[in-house]
This record gives C-alpha cells, sequence and structure tokens, in this order.
C-alpha cells in the first residue's frame, strides 16, 4: 500500500515539474508573439512612411524637371550656353 502511494506521489511530483516547465515556456511564446506583433504593426506604419515619402520624392523629382526646364529656357532666351 505504501508503494502505491509512493509510487502515486512521485507521479504527482513529475507531473507538476512538467506542467511548470511547460507554463514557462507558453509564456516565452506569449511574449515572442507580443514582440512579433508589435514589429508587425511597427512595419506596417513604416510601410506607410516609405509610400509617403516616394509620394514626395516622386514631387520634388518633378519639380526639379519643371526647375531644369524654366532654366533652359532662361538661358535659350539670353543667348548662353
Amino acid at each position: 500500500m505504501w508503494i502505491w502511494i509512493a509510487v502515486l506521489v512521485v507521479a504527482l511530483i513529475i507531473l507538476i515539474v512538467a506542467v511548470g516547465a511547460l507554463l514557462g515556456r507558453l509564456s516565452g511564446l506569449r511574449r515572442a508573439g507580443e514582440r512579433v506583433r508589435l514589429r508587425r504593426t511597427e512595419a506596417m506604419r513604416l510601410r506607410e512612411s516609405v509610400a509617403a515619402l516616394e509620394q514626395s520624392v516622386q514631387g520634388l523629382q518633378e519639380r526639379a524637371e519643371q526647375a531644369q526646364r524654366r532654366i533652359a529656357v532662361i538661358k535659350a532666351g539670353r543667348g548662353a550656353d
């Protein structure tokens, strides 16, 4: 009878240790999942910022081209090369 109780107690201790280790790993996975979620949100924000910057750069390129054309017209009007 005492042997069965000892076996049961040892099995319960092993089960408790295994559950504790599993809960520790799950906690780590939860923290990793949160970090992934935060990085995904940050990446989405950065993607939006990149799109806005691309539009700004495109606008600046168009204005620079217009300025170059105006300069060419002014130089042509003066007769300068």
